[in-house]
């Protein structure tokens, strides 16, 4: 129970990974028309993305809801990683991969560190 903060954190980057595998690799093609789809029914280029990383969160949603037997740290770990893409997006767009895994890494592990931790 104590390390829970970093297995959640692990598993929701291994999570980020595999939708970027998904959705770049093996499914691209659906992925651009999904996409176009999106930005012909969303009046703007900014509620697209938003649907997007709506999208994004809900499938870390299912993957650790999965994992962890738990809804309450699917719907935690969705929210943390939805907002952290949509605040460094708007701040700071351009990241490396590995910059993009810290980021990430380190902000939902202080979350769930608070979270589960104390």
């Amino acid at each position: 129970m104590e390390l829970l903060w970093f297995y959640i954190a692990i598993v929701l980057a291994i999570s980020d990974e595999i939708h970027s595998l998904l959705m770049w690799s093996f499914l691209g093609d659906f992925y651009t028309i999904f996409a176009g789809l999106v930005t012909e029914i969303v009046p703007s280029k900014l509620q697209s993305w938003i649907v997007h990383e709506v999208i994004e969160s809900i499938f870390h949603f299912i993957l650790l809801s999965l994992v962890f037997f738990s809804v309450e740290i699917g719907i935690l770990a969705a929210l943390i990683h939805l907002v952290i893409d949509l605040g460094h997006s708007l701040t700071m767009n351009q990241m490396n991969w590995v910059e993009h895994r810290a980021l990430h890494f380190v902000i939902e592990s202080l979350f769930f560190i608070g979270i589960f931790g104390l």
